[in-house]
Protein backbone atom coordinates (compact mmCIF):
# COMPACT_ATOMS: atom_id res chain seq x y z
CA UNK A 1 0.00 0.00 0.00
CA UNK A 2 1.23 3.35 -0.73
CA UNK A 3 -0.50 4.75 1.87
CA UNK A 4 -1.38 1.96 4.94
CA UNK A 5 -2.71 4.81 7.48
CA UNK A 6 -5.03 5.38 5.44
CA UNK A 7 -5.98 2.53 3.47
CA UNK A 8 -6.54 0.16 6.19
CA UNK A 9 -7.80 2.60 8.44
CA UNK A 10 -10.17 0.88 11.08
CA UNK A 11 -13.90 1.91 9.95
CA UNK A 12 -14.42 3.73 13.52
CA UNK A 13 -11.80 5.93 12.77
CA UNK A 14 -12.23 6.66 9.45
CA UNK A 15 -15.92 7.77 10.19
CA UNK A 16 -14.54 9.87 12.93
CA UNK A 17 -12.36 11.27 10.48
CA UNK A 18 -14.94 11.79 7.53
CA UNK A 19 -17.55 13.10 10.01
CA UNK A 20 -15.20 16.07 11.45
CA UNK A 21 -14.17 16.57 6.85
CA UNK A 22 -18.06 16.38 6.47
CA UNK A 23 -18.73 19.44 9.05
CA UNK A 24 -16.03 21.43 7.62
CA UNK A 25 -16.54 21.25 4.00
CA UNK A 26 -20.49 22.04 5.05
CA UNK A 27 -18.86 25.55 7.02
CA UNK A 28 -16.75 25.99 3.52
CA UNK A 29 -19.56 25.74 1.43
CA UNK A 30 -22.12 28.09 3.58
CA UNK A 31 -19.17 30.85 3.66
CA UNK A 32 -18.53 30.94 0.10
CA UNK A 33 -22.21 31.31 -0.87
CA UNK A 34 -22.98 30.21 -4.37
CA UNK A 35 -25.40 27.17 -5.58
CA UNK A 36 -24.14 24.54 -2.87
CA UNK A 37 -24.58 27.08 0.21
CA UNK A 38 -27.52 28.66 -1.00
CA UNK A 39 -28.85 24.85 -1.01
CA UNK A 40 -27.51 24.03 2.16
CA UNK A 41 -29.17 27.16 3.81
CA UNK A 42 -32.70 26.27 2.12
CA UNK A 43 -32.59 23.04 3.59
CA UNK A 44 -32.27 24.85 7.01
CA UNK A 45 -27.97 23.73 7.41
CA UNK A 46 -26.77 26.88 9.12
CA UNK A 47 -23.53 25.37 10.47
CA UNK A 48 -21.54 22.27 10.03
CA UNK A 49 -21.63 21.43 13.61
CA UNK A 50 -25.36 20.56 13.11
CA UNK A 51 -24.18 17.68 10.58
CA UNK A 52 -23.35 14.51 11.10
CA UNK A 53 -21.90 11.65 9.08
CA UNK A 54 -26.30 9.67 9.23
CA UNK A 55 -27.22 13.25 8.03
CA UNK A 56 -25.45 12.85 4.75
CA UNK A 57 -28.45 11.59 2.80
CA UNK A 58 -30.70 13.87 4.10
CA UNK A 59 -28.23 17.00 2.56
CA UNK A 60 -28.91 18.36 -1.03
CA UNK A 61 -27.75 17.07 -3.83
CA UNK A 62 -25.28 18.69 -6.74
CA UNK A 63 -25.00 18.07 -10.60
CA UNK A 64 -23.49 18.21 -13.79
CA UNK A 65 -26.05 20.40 -15.42
CA UNK A 66 -24.80 22.51 -11.54
CA UNK A 67 -21.36 23.05 -13.39
CA UNK A 68 -22.36 23.64 -16.86
CA UNK A 69 -25.20 26.43 -15.20
CA UNK A 70 -22.19 28.29 -14.11
CA UNK A 71 -19.74 27.51 -16.56
CA UNK A 72 -16.68 28.25 -16.21
CA UNK A 73 -15.49 29.28 -12.59
CA UNK A 74 -19.22 30.10 -11.31
CA UNK A 75 -18.57 27.07 -8.56
CA UNK A 76 -15.57 27.95 -7.61
CA UNK A 77 -14.64 27.88 -3.54
CA UNK A 78 -11.49 30.00 -3.81
CA UNK A 79 -10.50 32.65 -5.84
CA UNK A 80 -9.63 32.27 -9.20
CA UNK A 81 -5.93 33.11 -9.03
CA UNK A 82 -5.42 30.10 -6.60
CA UNK A 83 -6.15 27.79 -9.65
CA UNK A 84 -3.11 25.95 -10.67
CA UNK A 85 -4.98 24.12 -13.34
CA UNK A 86 -7.73 23.36 -15.25
CA UNK A 87 -9.17 19.61 -16.63
CA UNK A 88 -12.33 18.40 -17.71
CA UNK A 89 -14.40 17.12 -20.44
CA UNK A 90 -15.68 18.26 -23.69
CA UNK A 91 -19.76 17.23 -21.99
CA UNK A 92 -22.83 16.55 -23.83
CA UNK A 93 -24.01 18.64 -26.62
CA UNK A 94 -21.01 20.62 -26.46
CA UNK A 95 -21.14 21.81 -22.87
CA UNK A 96 -17.89 21.59 -21.73
CA UNK A 97 -17.02 20.41 -18.37
CA UNK A 98 -14.37 22.07 -16.61
CA UNK A 99 -12.57 21.56 -13.08
CA UNK A 100 -10.64 23.90 -11.57
CA UNK A 101 -7.88 22.49 -9.12
CA UNK A 102 -5.09 24.05 -6.31
CA UNK A 103 -1.84 22.74 -6.15
CA UNK A 104 -3.54 20.91 -2.99
CA UNK A 105 -5.85 19.46 -4.98
CA UNK A 106 -2.63 18.46 -7.50
CA UNK A 107 -0.98 16.78 -4.42
CA UNK A 108 -4.09 15.23 -3.36
CA UNK A 109 -4.67 13.68 -6.48
CA UNK A 110 -1.08 13.10 -6.98
CA UNK A 111 -1.34 11.02 -3.88
CA UNK A 112 -4.72 8.99 -4.18
CA UNK A 113 -3.18 8.18 -8.05
CA UNK A 114 -0.31 6.67 -6.66
CA UNK A 115 -2.57 4.40 -4.25
CA UNK A 116 -3.74 3.44 -7.76
CA UNK A 117 -0.29 2.54 -8.28
CA UNK A 118 0.26 0.54 -5.21
CA UNK A 119 -3.06 -1.37 -5.92
CA UNK A 120 -0.86 -2.61 -8.95
CA UNK A 121 1.92 -3.89 -7.11
CA UNK A 122 3.79 -0.69 -8.12
CA UNK A 123 6.81 0.24 -6.22
CA UNK A 124 9.30 3.72 -5.90
CA UNK A 125 11.39 2.57 -9.32
CA UNK A 126 8.93 0.78 -10.99
CA UNK A 127 8.52 1.92 -14.68
CA UNK A 128 5.06 3.32 -15.65
CA UNK A 129 3.78 2.93 -19.33
CA UNK A 130 0.86 6.08 -19.19
CA UNK A 131 -0.19 5.41 -22.40
CA UNK A 132 -3.91 7.69 -21.23
CA UNK A 133 -3.83 10.83 -23.47
CA UNK A 134 -2.72 13.69 -22.31
CA UNK A 135 -4.43 17.42 -22.06
CA UNK A 136 -7.98 18.51 -20.40
CA UNK A 137 -8.76 14.63 -20.41
CA UNK A 138 -7.50 13.70 -16.49
CA UNK A 139 -6.44 10.12 -17.45
CA UNK A 140 -2.87 11.13 -18.64
CA UNK A 141 -1.59 13.60 -16.45
CA UNK A 142 -3.77 12.12 -13.30
CA UNK A 143 -1.35 8.95 -13.79
CA UNK A 144 1.89 11.30 -14.56
CA UNK A 145 1.12 12.84 -11.06
CA UNK A 146 0.10 9.43 -9.30
CA UNK A 147 4.00 8.05 -11.04
CA UNK A 148 5.63 10.67 -9.93
CA UNK A 149 4.64 10.92 -6.63
CA UNK A 150 5.01 6.76 -5.95
CA UNK A 151 8.90 7.69 -7.26
CA UNK A 152 8.46 5.38 -10.52
CA UNK A 153 9.62 6.30 -13.76
CA UNK A 154 7.12 7.60 -16.27
CA UNK A 155 7.22 7.03 -20.07
CA UNK A 156 4.41 9.67 -21.01
CA UNK A 157 3.70 8.24 -24.05
CA UNK A 158 -0.26 9.40 -24.10
CA UNK A 159 -2.68 7.74 -27.11
CA UNK A 160 -1.91 6.95 -30.89
CA UNK A 161 1.17 6.18 -32.38
CA UNK A 162 0.78 2.19 -31.83
CA UNK A 163 4.24 1.32 -32.91
CA UNK A 164 6.13 3.55 -31.40
CA UNK A 165 4.26 2.71 -28.37
CA UNK A 166 5.40 -1.14 -28.81
CA UNK A 167 8.94 -0.17 -29.56
CA UNK A 168 9.23 1.99 -26.01
CA UNK A 169 7.88 -1.36 -24.24
CA UNK A 170 10.46 -3.33 -26.02
CA UNK A 171 13.17 -0.89 -24.93
CA UNK A 172 12.12 0.39 -21.78
CA UNK A 173 10.87 -2.28 -20.11
CA UNK A 174 8.04 -1.36 -17.83
CA UNK A 175 5.93 -2.90 -15.31
CA UNK A 176 2.76 -1.13 -15.17
CA UNK A 177 0.70 -0.06 -18.15
CA UNK A 178 -2.03 2.22 -17.78
CA UNK A 179 -4.47 3.24 -20.85
CA UNK A 180 -8.47 2.55 -21.49
CA UNK A 181 -8.94 -1.09 -21.82
CA UNK A 182 -9.91 -0.92 -25.33
CA UNK A 183 -6.76 0.35 -26.49
CA UNK A 184 -5.01 -2.57 -24.11
CA UNK A 185 -6.80 -4.52 -26.34
CA UNK A 186 -5.27 -3.03 -29.11
CA UNK A 187 -1.93 -2.89 -28.19
CA UNK A 188 -2.23 -6.61 -27.42
CA UNK A 189 -3.18 -7.57 -30.81
CA UNK A 190 0.00 -5.15 -32.28
CA UNK A 191 1.86 -6.87 -30.17
CA UNK A 192 1.37 -10.45 -31.38
CA UNK A 193 1.02 -9.06 -35.20
CA UNK A 194 4.42 -7.09 -34.87
CA UNK A 195 5.90 -10.30 -32.82
CA UNK A 196 6.99 -7.13 -29.99
CA UNK A 197 8.24 -7.77 -26.59
CA UNK A 198 6.03 -6.76 -24.06
CA UNK A 199 7.19 -9.62 -21.31
CA UNK A 200 8.23 -7.09 -19.05
CA UNK A 201 4.07 -5.86 -18.12
CA UNK A 202 3.22 -7.53 -14.77
CA UNK A 203 0.38 -5.20 -14.72
CA UNK A 204 -2.23 -3.06 -16.27
CA UNK A 205 -4.59 -0.03 -14.66
CA UNK A 206 -7.53 0.19 -17.40
CA UNK A 207 -10.44 3.04 -16.77
CA UNK A 208 -12.10 5.57 -18.64
CA UNK A 209 -14.37 3.46 -19.79
CA UNK A 210 -16.96 0.90 -18.51
CA UNK A 211 -15.81 -2.73 -19.11
CA UNK A 212 -16.33 -6.25 -18.00
CA UNK A 213 -15.19 -9.22 -16.92
CA UNK A 214 -14.98 -10.69 -20.22
CA UNK A 215 -13.02 -8.08 -21.43
CA UNK A 216 -10.71 -8.56 -18.18
CA UNK A 217 -10.50 -11.94 -19.95
CA UNK A 218 -9.55 -10.89 -23.07
CA UNK A 219 -6.94 -8.10 -22.31
CA UNK A 220 -4.91 -10.89 -20.05
CA UNK A 221 -5.39 -13.39 -23.31
CA UNK A 222 -3.64 -10.64 -25.75
CA UNK A 223 -1.15 -9.07 -22.65
CA UNK A 224 0.79 -10.61 -20.10
CA UNK A 225 -0.72 -8.40 -17.25
CA UNK A 226 -3.05 -8.70 -14.32
CA UNK A 227 -5.95 -6.20 -15.45
CA UNK A 228 -7.26 -3.61 -12.75
CA UNK A 229 -9.95 -1.46 -12.87
CA UNK A 230 -9.73 2.73 -12.07
CA UNK A 231 -12.72 4.67 -11.90
CA UNK A 232 -12.36 8.17 -11.65
CA UNK A 233 -14.49 11.62 -12.56
CA UNK A 234 -12.85 14.83 -13.48
CA UNK A 235 -15.66 16.23 -11.65
CA UNK A 236 -14.65 14.93 -8.47
CA UNK A 237 -10.94 14.48 -9.37
CA UNK A 238 -9.81 12.12 -12.28
CA UNK A 239 -8.50 8.87 -12.16
CA UNK A 240 -7.45 7.56 -8.25
CA UNK A 241 -10.88 7.88 -7.14
CA UNK A 242 -11.10 4.10 -7.01
CA UNK A 243 -9.03 1.33 -7.97
CA UNK A 244 -8.92 -3.12 -8.07
CA UNK A 245 -6.07 -4.96 -6.08
CA UNK A 246 -3.75 -7.23 -8.18
CA UNK A 247 -4.42 -9.66 -5.02
CA UNK A 248 -8.11 -9.83 -5.39
CA UNK A 249 -8.99 -8.41 -8.60
CA UNK A 250 -12.63 -8.26 -6.68
CA UNK A 251 -14.08 -4.76 -6.57
CA UNK A 252 -12.66 -1.42 -6.35
CA UNK A 253 -11.40 0.48 -3.13
CA UNK A 254 -12.90 4.04 -2.80
CA UNK A 255 -10.42 6.45 -1.24
CA UNK A 256 -12.93 6.85 1.19
CA UNK A 257 -11.30 9.51 3.14
CA UNK A 258 -11.27 12.11 0.87
CA UNK A 259 -14.73 10.93 -1.15
CA UNK A 260 -17.41 9.46 0.89
CA UNK A 261 -19.79 7.91 -1.59
CA UNK A 262 -23.29 6.28 -1.59
CA UNK A 263 -25.15 4.62 -3.80
CA UNK A 264 -28.49 5.57 -4.61
CA UNK A 265 -31.95 4.75 -6.35
CA UNK A 266 -31.45 6.46 -9.53
CA UNK A 267 -35.03 7.79 -9.63
CA UNK A 268 -36.00 8.17 -5.96
CA UNK A 269 -32.71 9.40 -4.56
CA UNK A 270 -32.79 7.54 -1.78
CA UNK A 271 -30.25 5.34 -0.44
CA UNK A 272 -29.93 1.36 -1.52
CA UNK A 273 -28.46 -1.33 0.53
CA UNK A 274 -25.09 -2.90 -0.09
CA UNK A 275 -25.09 -5.17 -2.75
CA UNK A 276 -27.77 -3.38 -4.64
CA UNK A 277 -26.94 -1.03 -8.10
CA UNK A 278 -27.56 1.88 -7.92
CA UNK A 279 -26.15 5.12 -8.70
CA UNK A 280 -23.18 6.61 -7.34
CA UNK A 281 -23.12 10.01 -5.39
CA UNK A 282 -19.57 11.67 -4.17
CA UNK A 283 -18.86 14.32 -1.38
CA UNK A 284 -15.57 15.45 -1.51
CA UNK A 285 -14.68 17.27 1.82
CA UNK A 286 -10.83 17.67 0.89
CA UNK A 287 -11.06 19.38 -2.21
CA UNK A 288 -10.06 23.14 -2.16
CA UNK A 289 -11.23 24.72 -5.48
CA UNK A 290 -14.12 23.24 -6.70
CA UNK A 291 -15.15 21.24 -3.56
CA UNK A 292 -18.55 18.94 -4.16
CA UNK A 293 -21.61 18.48 -1.73
CA UNK A 294 -23.14 14.83 -3.05
CA UNK A 295 -22.87 14.98 -6.38
CA UNK A 296 -24.37 12.69 -8.40
CA UNK A 297 -21.73 10.75 -11.07
CA UNK A 298 -24.49 9.23 -13.22
CA UNK A 299 -22.79 6.05 -13.02
CA UNK A 300 -24.42 3.04 -11.90
CA UNK A 301 -22.61 0.53 -9.16
CA UNK A 302 -23.05 -1.44 -6.07
CA UNK A 303 -21.18 -1.23 -2.95
CA UNK A 304 -19.47 -3.70 -0.46
CA UNK A 305 -17.86 -3.61 2.88
CA UNK A 306 -15.44 -5.49 5.31
CA UNK A 307 -11.11 -6.11 4.82
CA UNK A 308 -10.34 -7.35 1.47
CA UNK A 309 -7.64 -10.13 1.21
CA UNK A 310 -5.02 -7.08 0.21
CA UNK A 311 -5.49 -5.87 3.93
CA UNK A 312 -7.36 -2.77 2.61
CA UNK A 313 -10.63 -1.73 4.52
CA UNK A 314 -11.74 0.91 2.22
CA UNK A 315 -15.80 0.41 0.74
CA UNK A 316 -14.98 -1.21 -2.19
CA UNK A 317 -17.35 -0.59 -5.43
CA UNK A 318 -18.49 -2.84 -8.61
CA UNK A 319 -17.81 -2.09 -11.80
CA UNK A 320 -19.60 -0.13 -13.49
CA UNK A 321 -22.52 -1.51 -14.87
CA UNK A 322 -23.25 1.98 -16.85
CA UNK A 323 -24.47 5.60 -16.63
CA UNK A 324 -27.88 6.43 -15.54
CA UNK A 325 -28.26 8.59 -19.17
CA UNK A 326 -26.73 5.91 -21.51
CA UNK A 327 -29.08 3.22 -20.59
CA UNK A 328 -30.73 1.37 -23.96
CA UNK A 329 -34.23 1.29 -24.02
CA UNK A 330 -35.21 -1.57 -26.94
CA UNK A 331 -38.83 -2.77 -27.48
CA UNK A 332 -39.44 -1.96 -23.81
CA UNK A 333 -36.48 -3.87 -22.79
CA UNK A 334 -33.67 -2.12 -20.81
CA UNK A 335 -30.01 -2.73 -21.33
CA UNK A 336 -26.79 -1.14 -20.17
CA UNK A 337 -23.84 -1.33 -23.50
CA UNK A 338 -21.26 -3.33 -20.79
CA UNK A 339 -24.27 -6.35 -20.43
CA UNK A 340 -24.04 -6.50 -24.37
CA UNK A 341 -20.32 -6.38 -23.83
CA UNK A 342 -20.36 -8.98 -21.50
CA UNK A 343 -22.68 -11.44 -23.92
CA UNK A 344 -20.03 -10.81 -26.87
CA UNK A 345 -16.51 -10.97 -25.37
CA UNK A 346 -17.78 -14.71 -23.55
CA UNK A 347 -18.54 -15.85 -27.23
CA UNK A 348 -15.61 -17.97 -28.28
CA UNK A 349 -14.50 -16.89 -31.69
CA UNK A 350 -15.45 -13.06 -31.66
CA UNK A 351 -12.69 -10.30 -31.58
CA UNK A 352 -13.01 -7.79 -28.84
CA UNK A 353 -14.59 -5.53 -30.70
CA UNK A 354 -17.71 -4.34 -31.07
CA UNK A 355 -20.32 -1.35 -31.76
CA UNK A 356 -24.35 -0.92 -30.91
CA UNK A 357 -25.75 1.00 -33.40
CA UNK A 358 -29.26 2.32 -32.12
CA UNK A 359 -31.51 2.41 -35.54
CA UNK A 360 -33.73 5.36 -35.23
CA UNK A 361 -34.71 4.92 -38.73
CA UNK A 362 -38.20 3.23 -38.00
CA UNK A 363 -41.19 4.05 -35.24
CA UNK A 364 -39.78 1.16 -33.55
CA UNK A 365 -36.19 1.46 -32.18
CA UNK A 366 -33.91 -1.60 -33.28
CA UNK A 367 -30.42 -2.29 -31.62
CA UNK A 368 -27.75 -3.73 -34.03
CA UNK A 369 -24.86 -5.33 -32.51
CA UNK A 370 -21.94 -5.13 -34.69
CA UNK A 371 -18.86 -7.46 -33.83
CA UNK A 372 -16.48 -9.25 -35.81
CA UNK A 373 -15.49 -13.15 -35.90
CA UNK A 374 -11.58 -14.12 -35.37
CA UNK A 375 -12.72 -17.59 -36.61
CA UNK A 376 -15.65 -20.12 -37.66
CA UNK A 377 -18.84 -19.13 -39.62
CA UNK A 378 -20.45 -15.94 -38.93
CA UNK A 379 -24.24 -16.98 -39.52
CA UNK A 380 -23.40 -19.35 -36.71
CA UNK A 381 -21.82 -16.45 -34.26
CA UNK A 382 -24.48 -14.78 -35.18
CA UNK A 383 -27.28 -17.22 -34.34
CA UNK A 384 -25.25 -17.89 -31.13
CA UNK A 385 -25.27 -14.37 -30.28
CA UNK A 386 -28.40 -13.66 -30.46
CA UNK A 387 -30.31 -16.62 -28.92
CA UNK A 388 -27.46 -15.24 -25.48
CA UNK A 389 -28.87 -11.77 -26.03
CA UNK A 390 -32.19 -12.97 -25.52
CA UNK A 391 -31.36 -15.92 -22.67
CA UNK A 392 -29.84 -13.39 -20.41
CA UNK A 393 -30.75 -9.77 -21.17
CA UNK A 394 -34.19 -10.68 -22.78
CA UNK A 395 -33.12 -8.88 -25.33
CA UNK A 396 -34.37 -9.06 -29.13
CA UNK A 397 -31.14 -7.19 -31.35
CA UNK A 398 -30.31 -7.36 -34.80
CA UNK A 399 -26.56 -9.29 -34.49
CA UNK A 400 -24.51 -8.61 -37.56
CA UNK A 401 -20.64 -10.48 -38.00
CA UNK A 402 -18.91 -7.89 -40.18
CA UNK A 403 -15.37 -8.39 -41.68
CA UNK A 404 -12.45 -7.58 -39.20
CA UNK A 405 -11.27 -4.59 -39.25
CA UNK A 406 -15.11 -3.34 -39.74
CA UNK A 407 -15.67 -2.35 -36.13
CA UNK A 408 -14.10 1.25 -35.65
CA UNK A 409 -10.63 1.20 -33.85
CA UNK A 410 -10.18 4.89 -30.50
CA UNK A 411 -6.37 4.80 -30.21
CA UNK A 412 -6.58 7.97 -28.42
CA UNK A 413 -9.35 8.90 -26.50
CA UNK A 414 -12.54 6.60 -24.74
CA UNK A 415 -13.91 4.01 -26.98
CA UNK A 416 -16.99 5.08 -28.53
CA UNK A 417 -19.33 1.98 -27.84
CA UNK A 418 -23.05 3.57 -28.52
CA UNK A 419 -24.13 5.41 -32.16
CA UNK A 420 -27.31 6.53 -33.32
CA UNK A 421 -28.21 5.66 -36.64
CA UNK A 422 -31.43 8.48 -37.39
CA UNK A 423 -30.94 8.95 -41.45
CA UNK A 424 -28.08 8.66 -44.16
CA UNK A 425 -25.55 6.30 -44.49
CA UNK A 426 -24.67 3.67 -41.86
CA UNK A 427 -22.28 4.67 -38.89
CA UNK A 428 -20.61 0.70 -39.84
CA UNK A 429 -19.25 -0.19 -42.70
CA UNK A 430 -21.36 -3.09 -44.03
CA UNK A 431 -24.66 -2.34 -42.29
Amino acid sequence: MFDPQAEAMSADERSELQEQRLRALVDRLLAVGGVQGRRLHDAGVDSGAAVSLDDLAQLPTTAKSDLWETYPFGMLAVPREDIAAVHGSSGTGGRPTLVGYTRADLDLWADVVARSLGCAGARAGAVVHNAYGYGLFTGGVGFHLGGIRMGATVVPMSGGMTQRQLTLIADLRPDVLTCTPSYAVTLGEAAAAAGADVTSLRAGIFGAEPWSEAMRAQIEAVLPVKALDVYGLSEVIGPGVATECIEAQSGLHVNEDHFLVECVDPQTGAVVPDGQPGELVFTTPTKEALPLLRYRSGDIASLSRGTCVCGRTLVRMSKVLGRRDDMLVVRGVNVYPSEVESVLLAHEGLAPHYQLVVDRRAPVTELVVCCEAVSGEAQRHRDAVTYALHERLGLRADVRVLAPGSVPRQEVGKAVRVVTWSEGEPPVPGL
